[in-house]
């Protein structure tokens, strides 16, 4: 193999992207760049599951064993099922000693729902409302990538999810598919199309976190005061208007909207998740070998907010799940 006789010292750090769209992201590739100036970029877009096997082969082998722990795979693109697919093809063609690391984050999806389910973990935390198990968390818009994400994360953390959708059928194809994947039924999927419809879907709701698309206004104010009596913590992911909250502002980040609601807005959960995908890219670039997904994205925002929490003198320990310290 070519890179046998390069020593280990000497190769590069080598990041090839996989991108599903027809172009790469630019925001992935230059945040790569300013982190790793030295590193070499390559990128592929059009990737389709039948042609990565051989694109990720091609990776593995040239620069031998020392080569393969300095190339990384980044998946991307706005398909989470294809970025799956690609993925499951990169653990099944990956063997020892030619294992890459491989970050999945599509079109930021892992990395933005990692952002908003902590930054509700923080604003929970901070006000003395305890974690989430046995609370009840509304996802607006809860069938796009960042929606099911967050769904799966909430869950896995104790608590009951209600994700919505204008289309039924599809909330409960979601909804079926995310019980699966965590093996609990803690998961249910509703229509909200309507006003009268979102008002349902969020009522006895303890969080709520609008993650449609951008300039989608989801949740009207009328609508959360009447509705959203149970609420805490509001979460917004669109920073375009109309916003996906009305009232809440993308700047907000723990701003108490009315007495004892308190309102996380998009650029707030934005430069957040910046900061979580620099470390995802930084954990990956030391690693070996690795999958870095939504579950080691959220393990790192977990983290930071825990030092937050640690440095404003809380002592709340977010790495033990099922503790309430304020039931509702």
């Amino acid at each position: 193999m070519m890179g046998e006789n390069v020593p280990k010292e000497s190769k590069k750090l080598v990041i090839i992207f996989l991108d599903t769209d027809k172009h790469n992201s630019p925001f992935d590739v230059l945040t790569a760049i300013d982190l790793f100036p030295e590193a070499q970029i390559l990128t592929y877009s059009n990737v389709i599951a039948e042609d990565s096997r051989a694109i990720i082969q091609d990776a593995m082998f040239p620069r031998g064993p020392d080569g393969a722990t300095q190339t990384k795979l980044f998946i991307n693109g706005h398909d989470v099922e294809k970025a799956a697919q690609i993925l499951e093809i990169a653990k099944k063609t990956m063997f020892p000693p030619f294992e890459l690391a491989v970050i999945v984050d599509p079109r930021g999806a892992y990395t933005t729902a990692s952002a908003a389910v902590a930054k509700t973990l923080l604003t929970l935390a901070e006000k003395k409302l305890g974690d989430f198990s046995g609370k009840n968390v509304t996802i607006l818009a809860g069938t796009g990538p960042v929606g099911q994400t967050a769904a799966r994360l909430y869950a896995m953390e104790g608590a009951n999810v209600v994700i919505t959708s204008r289309d039924l059928n599809k909330s409960t194809a979601i909804r079926n598919k995310i019980n699966e994947e965590i093996n609990a039924q803690k998961v249910c999927g509703l229509k909200a199309e309507s006003p009268e419809e979102v008002g349902k879907a969020i009522t006895g709701s303890h969080i709520v976190l609008s993650a449609g698309a951008a300039g989608i206004a989801l949740l009207p104010k009328k609508i959360l005061e009447e509705a959203g009596r149970e609420c805490r913590v509001v979460v917004d992911i669109n920073a375009i208007p109309p916003l996906g909250v009305e009232g809440l502002k993308p700047s907000d980040d723990g701003v108490e909207l009315r007495p004892k609601v308190w309102g996380v807005g998009a650029l707030a959960i934005g430069t957040f998740k910046n900061k979580i995908e620099a470390q995802l890219l930084k954990k990956a670039a030391e690693s070996p070998k690795g999958i870095y997904d939504y579950k080691a994205a959220y393990e790192i925002a977990k983290s930071m907010i825990s030092e937050k929490l640690a440095k404003a003198g809380n002592k709340q320990n977010l790495s033990e799940s099922g503790r309430n310290l304020l039931p509702f």
